[in-house]
Order: structure tokens, then sequence, then C-alpha cells
């Protein structure tokens, strides 16, 4: 029997949508420990919002309009987004924070560790949130977002906690998929300066518990488990949901937590004493919010976001776990198989799985190409019989020959082994038969390299946003 296509995530059992009688914000304020900054392309994060979620921008004329949600404290109306980049590429360019501080993040400037960074490819990372299809931020190497000039961020030794919600398959061991405070001036200012969570597969204080991914705080010059770094308690959180959590009370004590986004309560990996090397007791904050990189702009890395909170002080167990119940209550899941849409590469996400040319010819190449909004090129359908197919036909291994560089074809669909794929972790698209991933060689991105067969590596150009 052919593997069937999955990729790779579950929804949640009894999960109903989240209410708006008391959303993250919400309870945090409740708590005495106000949101400053509350960030989303899914929801809104407090019950009495109804302002913009975040900006999309169209590449074909460069105009762009923002994204609500359909009602008062309720979920992205993503179908403004659908409706306006059709036919064309859009990046995110802006997501806005919900808390009234005016700290919108904005696509991050370059810094003392990276270039520019760019938007996130506002298709390529679609999720079921509350029954809803919605969009979370993709992001690949050199994807980064920022804003340096903030308002009631915690600077200094003031206490602070965030946590976002992530995805435990789409991560690598790039520096760095952070959320939450850093540098002013986009450079590394020295231990301390940075209180930003961290999710991936990193391991800075070796020895690690497992492979990862791991919750981490990202404190700068390091990723810590716990403690001074090394931390085996840290066993790591690889559920297709993730919320990641750190607090930290700026002078003696930090805390990092994990769990599924889709179910449970969280397990804290870490409560105790800041580090001892000099400066991280107390904390130095700067008050920057960063978005997948570090604080330096190194963007190497890849992760995904769905929704983010940075909050002045340091809440209690109780708020924490108040929190995790109502993101679990939103019941995160992945679209169900038969969805059309793009797919994204890892290595570079404003390009796309093409069909050269839409043509539906028997060995038709299927190669690399800026993501530009050409459906009969770009929308594949991974169907639930374990084939992708565009254009009435097949993603196909080329003369069913199973070795390192086989060229991938569009084919009639025939249900050959070679047509068969299957989603795994850390997204990669894999041949059931063979073993093999699809690749895009050689981390080459250039419009028209054809994509190929090779054994999986885990390297971010075997990553593939599904639709």
């Amino acid at each position: 029997m052919p593997t069937v296509l999955a990729l790779g995530t579950v929804a949640a059992v009894g999960a109903a949508p989240a209410s708006a009688a008391s959303l993250p914000c919400d309870i945090y304020a409740a708590a005495g420990t106000s949101c400053v900054a509350a960030h989303s392309t899914v929801r809104a994060l407090f019950a009495a919002y109804d302002g913009p979620l975040y900006q999309v921008t169209r590449s074909s004329d460069g105009t762009s309009t923002d994204v609500y949600p359909t009602s008062t404290g309720g979920y992205a109306n993503a179908a403004t987004q659908t409706s306006f980049c059709a036919g064309t590429y859009c990046d995110i360019s802006e997501i806005f924070d919900q808390s009234g501080h005016g700290n919108n993040l904005t696509i991050g400037p370059a810094g003392g560790n990276g270039a520019a960074d760019v938007g996130a490819n506002a298709a390529a990372l679609p999720v079921l949130a509350g029954g809803h299809l919605v969009y979370g931020v993709y992001v690949t190497p050199g994807t980064g977002y920022r804003d340096d000039s903030t308002s009631d961020i915690p600077t200094g030794a003031d206490p602070q906690d965030a946590y976002m919600v992530t995805n435990g398959n789409h991560v690598d061991g790039g520096c760095c998929f952070d959320y939450g405070n850093a540098e002013t001036n986009n450079d590394d200012n020295g231990n301390g300066h940075m209180d930003a969570v961290n999710f991936g597969t990193e391991c800075w204080f070796s020895p690690c518990t497992g492979s990862g991914p791991w919750v981490q705080a990202d404190l700068e010059n390091g990723l810590f488990s716990g403690g001074n770094g090394n931390n085996p308690s840290n066993d790591g959180n690889s559920t297709a949901f993730v919320t990641a959590l750190l607090k930290n009370n700026g002078t003696t004590t930090y805390a990092i937590k994990g769990g599924n986004a889709d179910s449970g309560t969280l397990t804290t990996w870490y409560n105790g004493a800041l580090p001892t090397t000099s400066g991280y007791a107390p904390m130095h904050q700067e008050g920057a919010i960063i978005l997948g990189t570090g604080g330096d702009n190194s963007n190497s890395s890849v992760g995904s976001f769905y929704e983010g909170v940075i909050a002045s002080g340091y809440p209690s167990d109780a708020t924490d776990n108040l929190v995790q119940a109502n993101v679990v209550s939103v019941g995160y899941a992945a679209p169900a198989l038969g969805t059309t849409g793009i797919t994204a590469a890892g290595d570079k996400g404003s390009v796309c799985m093409d069909n050269n040319n839409a043509a539906a010819t028997n060995g038709n190449k299927v190669q690399m190409w800026n993501c530009d909004g050409n459906t009969g090129a770009q929308n594949w359908t991974a169907a639930t019989n374990g084939t992708v197919t565009i254009d009435g036909g097949c993603l196909d291994i080329t003369g069913a020959k199973y070795t390192n560089g086989t060229l991938i074809e569009w084919w009639t669909c025939n249900g050959g082994a070679n047509q068969q794929w299957k989603a795994e972790g850390n997204n990669e698209l894999v041949n059931p038969t063979s073993g093999m991933c699809l690749d895009d060689p050689a981390f080459n991105t250039a419009e028209g390299t054809q994509l190929i067969l090779y054994t999986c590596n885990g390297g971010t150009n075997q990553q593939w946003s599904l639709p």
C-alpha cells in the first residue's frame, strides 16, 4: 500500500476555537504583567482588539494592504490576503503591535552579523487556527523583522516575560530564530544585552540532551538551555506546534518552559539562577524587538512564527498556565491533505517549486523559480493518495532511478512508487521507496535550477513549505 502524504502534524483532539472572553494579553493584564508588545498574523491577542494584524506588499506594483481580524478578538481574515495577492507574490512587510504601544515589526536592517533582511513569503505558511485557514510567518535564512525604537519594552534589569507559538518541524541549527528583547544598534553589545526566547537545534553549550529542537534563552553570546548554559534536563520540544516561553526577573532568576501548543501544560525546563558569567546578573536589556534573527542580525536560521507576546514583569506559573490553556484552545493544525497552494523553498522563502511554463508534458522539468503568483506553474496539491500534483500530472522521479542527482520532472500520474511522497519532520519531502529527499541542488536558488533526488541530510535546501 502506498504511503500517504502526511504533513507531520495532527489536529488537537477536542480543541475548540479560542474564546474572545480572555485572550493571552487579557490574562497577563489581569495578573498585573501587561503586554507591551503583541504580534500575530493568526489572531487577536486581546479580546477587544479589532485593529490590523499584519501588512502584505505585492511585488507586482509595490502596493500594500492590511489584514484585520474577521471580528473583534477574532482570527485573521486571510481572504483579504488571498484576494490582494492573487496572481502575484506578496511578502509580509509589517506585523502590527496589538498592545497599543506602537511596537510594530518591520523588515530588519543590516546588523553586525547579517545583511539587511527580507520579508517572509506571505503564502508560505498556511495553518488552521480555530478552524480558520490563516497564515503564519515562514522564516528562511535572510528573513527577519525588528523594531529598534520601541515604547515601554523592558530595559536594563527590568523583569520580562516572552512567549511565542512556533513549529517543531521547521527548525535548524542556524543562528538565531529568536523573538524578544535585543540591542537597539543591531550589534552584539555584550553579555546580558538580549532577553529573547530561542527555538531551534543549535546546541551552544554542549552536551545537549537529544537532537532538539530546544526552547532556549538567547541572553547574548550564548543560547542557554538553563543555568550557565548547559542543562541536560532540557529534553526539547518536537511536537508539531510548540509554545516556547522565557521569563527573566532581570537580577537573579530566569525560567525556560516549553509545551505542545495543541494539548497539555508547559514543562519547566529550567527555573533558577541567571548565568554567573559577568554581564548576566543583573541584565542589560536595551529594548529593541527582534523576530527571526539574533540581536546582531544573525539571520541564518529557519523557523515558523504564529503569535508572540512580550509582557512587562515576571508572571506567576499560574499565569503561564492560563496563557498555555488559551493557546491550546486555538487548535493549531496543518491544513487538510488535498489543499492547493505554493510549495516554497526552505533555503529561500521567496522561491517556489515550479512546473516549467505550467506545461503538462511528460518530462517537463520541475524547477526553482521566484514565487510569482503563476498558479498553473506553482500551485501544487498534496493529495491524499501520497502524490503531489499540478496541471493534471505528478511530481515524478525520472525513470524511477533512486540515486543521488536523479532529476525531478512532471509526468502523467501512473500510480508508480516514484510518484509517492511523504512529508517528514523538518519539512522534508521524502520518497518512501528510496528514503531519499526532494532537493534543491547545492542550495542553488537561481531560477531554472531543476530539482533532484538526494540523500536526506537535514539541509534547508531539502525543506519545503507544503500547502
